[in-house]
């Protein structure tokens, strides 16, 4: 099966072509590494230059059965500050990839939305019909869900869309904005340098590693109990900043203490994801917290902290 991922070079794409090639699949990769790193794409991938809002793209998707639509501008920071070109990637741009798969033929597109969507929401755990976006960011999204709905009612073109929580593993983006905040403590902490945590550091997030994320997609492939649905991909449980800040610094053997900064406009105060659905799929998240933030210490030590320039 030949899979196409856009968004090849960032933090997710990246990760699930590692998955998808281990696996046996042919993997064909889009991005123009405006926010992906080129030597985060794995060998083996069929990478190819460019931007999902141009039909250059188009010819990519002859003979592709299924694509995974990750590329977005995706920091809700930089969101706020242009919401113009936030919908022009966000939509635009997906509407794009649409387009692109229904001409050539494909059968189904898994494609992420974001908990974002949850902003305004006063459900915990939060379930996936509790949408209330906020921000420009999480518009945004909510407008992709609207084209993929009405391109399977129009064009039969199936998909699945995914609301990620709060990924981390390795590959993490440490050069956004506002870095994810696994990436900038552990970052900060190896360089000996105090973390930034903005507001009380109270606020809670719910974490799941990018492993347990790509168990899920594997299954969205073949699995045709997902087509047109729309799941949400959390632990269902959740962390304050604080704790995760913690753990962190006692994984590291630091006793440097974080610098609080006034609190961010447009995030929400907690998330926490109500899985019952991909559940009941027979899915369920392995990787525990500890775990997962030895293997992104492993990671930014081997990779970032020796191989690149910060």
């Amino acid at each position: 099966m030949i899979i196409l991922i856009t968004g090849v070079a960032g933090f997710i794409g990246s990760n699930l072509a590692v998955r998808l090639l281990a696996e046996g699949f042919r993997v064909i990769g889009l991005d123009n590494l405006a926010y992906g790193r080129e030597e985060q794409i794995p060998e083996g991938v069929e990478f190819h230059l460019g931007d999902v809002r141009s039909l250059d793209i188009y010819p990519l998707f002859q003979g592709v059965e299924v694509v995974f639509h990750l590329a977005a501008k995706n920091c809700i920071a930089d969101c706020q500050i242009d919401p113009v070109e936030t919908a022009d990637i966000n939509v635009r741009g997906t509407v794009n990839v649409f387009e692109a798969a229904k001409r050539a033929g494909v059968k189904k597109i898994i494609y992420a939305e974001s908990s974002s969507v949850y902003e305004g929401s006063p459900l915990l755990p939060t379930p996936e019909h509790a949408e209330a976006p906020e921000s420009f960011y999480a518009v945004s999204k909510m407008a992709t869900m609207y084209f993929a709905n009405a391109y399977r009612r129009h064009y039969g073109l199936q998909s699945t869309a995914l609301r990620y929580i709060c990924v981390y593993g390795a590959r993490q983006d440490y050069r956004r904005t506002i870095p994810p905040v696994f990436s900038a403590f552990i970052i900060k902490l190896l360089k000996n340098e105090a973390p930034t945590i903005y507001a009380t550091g109270e606020k809670r997030r719910d974490f799941i590693h990018v492993d347990d994320i790509n168990d899920f997609h594997l299954l969205c492939i073949t699995d045709p109990r997902t087509d047109g649905e729309i799941y949400n991909l959390g632990s269902g449980t959740n962390n304050s900043i604080s704790e995760i800040f913690a753990e962190v610094a006692d994984l590291l053997h630091s006793d440097l203490a974080p610098i609080h900064q006034p609190d961010l406009p447009g995030e929400a105060q907690i998330t926490l994801a109500d899985i019952t659905k991909a559940k009941s799929l027979g899915w369920s998240p392995k990787v525990s917290l500890r775990q997962g933030l030895q293997s992104s210490i492993d990671y930014i030590k081997g990779e970032i902290m020796k191989g690149l320039k910060l």
